[in-house]
This record gives C-alpha cells, structure tokens and sequence, in this order.
C-alpha cells in the first residue's frame, strides 16, 4: 500500500502538489466565497515555490471552479468552489423537453423536503429575505421579464435555510433546474406561482414542516402539470394556442395568499 502511494505522489507534477497544498491553506484558514487569497509574491514565500510553477497551480485551480483570478486585483475563492455552472452537461442534452420533464420529477423528490427542513430553522432574517427575492419574482414576472434568476435564488435560499451542508451544492442543479423551466413556460403561470410562493413562505415562517413541505408540493406539481400538458400537446401537433389547458392543470386557485 506504502509503495502504491508512493508511485502515485512520485507521479504527480510539481502544480500538482501545490494546487492541493493551496487548498489545505484555504481549508486552514477558514476562508469563504469570494474571499481574497495570499497575492502572488506571499503564495511563492508560503509555499515555497517558484511563480511559474504556482501559476499553473492556480490555473489549475481556476479550470476547476476553485480560485478566480481577477487581473490587477488578486486570487479569489470562487463561488460554489468546486462546481461548475452546469456539472451534469445539461447544456448538451438535445431534448430539453424530456430534460425539463426529468428535472421536474428530479425536484419533486428532493425539494418538498428541503421546505420542511426550512420550517424548523428558519429565522426572521430568512423570512425578510425570503419576501425580498420573491417580490423580486413578483416583480419580473408582473413585467414580463425573464424571471429565472430571481426565482432559482428564491428556493436555493430555501436550501440554505434547511441547515443541511449537501442542499446547498445542488444549487447549480436548481438554477439551471428553474431556468430551463423560465424558458419552457410563459406568463400563464405567474398567478400561480405568485401565490404558491407566498404560500410556501407563509408556512415556513409559522416554522410548520409539514404545511410547508404540501405547498412545496403544490407549487411543482402545478409546475410538472404544466410540462406535461405542454409536451402532450406538442407531440400531437395541435392547431391554435396548445398552451390554454394549462389552467385546468393547476391545483390551487390563482389568487393570491394572504400572508
């Protein structure tokens, strides 16, 4: 075993090595996203090392998501350090219709949980939040704007709000998760969404997991309905507006909940 990881260190470039010694410092320091590493010149004393050889090293670290170098500025951590944008390739999936419909179950499974998680460690600074970013919702979709942004950040700040170390990494999932949605849908849902989203924080701030867990429910199955009822209709090429069944679909009433 001794001389298995012996041959392995042996084979291992220089960049290598201090690419991992890099993130032990990180690691050792206790720094977060977007905090500032050592500058260049620091790192080489640190590490004992030459620039070039550090420079790769960094570069390294840059392709995989972990530092960020911001010319003239310095070496960050990078957001969700790590994890790229899109770590399952959705972006070259060609059938986005079946992708959007996977997503949908994929987010059935994981997020009515995660709600009832939100439920008992919520805290009055999540709730405000919480509200911010769905008035900011609200507000794009009131307009007619592309909304995805602000929508993905409204339930990965749900993730956050759960406590569970893991929910967080599968934010990239989400966010791609709801843009492709954004994209698959039109304005026909904004009542809809509005008032489930009001929902889910209504029952999240009483901190009752199990309401909180049902409106989460509710909230993607309107939204699975609504992809269903649209591939339905796309596949068997009807005329006229193949999307006006989709209000027969939804499973709450469009006004909006009073908080």
């Amino acid at each position: 075993m001794d001389c298995v990881g012996s041959q392995y260190k042996a084979a291992r470039s220089l960049p290598e090595i201090i690419a991992d010694r890099i993130i032990d410092l990180i690691l050792e320091q206790g720094l977060k996203e977007g905090d500032r590493l050592p500058n260049e010149r620091e790192l080489c004393v640190i590490m004992k090392v030459g620039r070039s050889s550090l420079r790769e090293a960094v570069r390294m670290l840059s392709s995989r998501n972990i530092l960020m170098v911001r010319h003239g500025s310095g070496i960050y951590l990078c957001n969700h350090p790590g994890l790229s944008d899109d770590p399952f390739g959705f972006t070259f999936i060609r059938d986005k219709a079946k992708l959007v419909n996977d997503v949908a179950e994929f987010r059935m499974m994981v997020e009515p949980r995660i709600a009832s998680m939100a439920a008992c460690n919520v805290t009055p600074e999540a709730v405000t939040a919480l509200r911010r970013l769905e008035t900011e919702v609200e507000n794009k979709l009131q307009r007619g704007e592309p909304h995805g942004r602000e929508d993905a950040a409204f339930h990965a700040l749900i993730g956050k709000i759960s406590g569970n170390l893991i929910i967080p990494k599968l934010e990239p999932i989400l966010c791609n998760a709801i843009n492709l949605f954004a994209k698959f849908s039109d304005r026909r849902l904004t009542p809809n969404t509005i008032s489930e989203h009001r929902a889910i924080i209504s029952a999240i701030e009483k901190g009752d997991s199990t309401l909180a867990h049902d409106e989460m429910i509710i909230h993607l199955a309107n939204n699975r309905r609504y992809i269903a009822a649209r591939l339905e209709m796309e596949r068997d090429n009807s005329a006229g507006d193949p999307l006006g069944v989709i209000e027969d679909f939804a499973l709450r009433p469009s006004a909006a909940v009073e908080d």
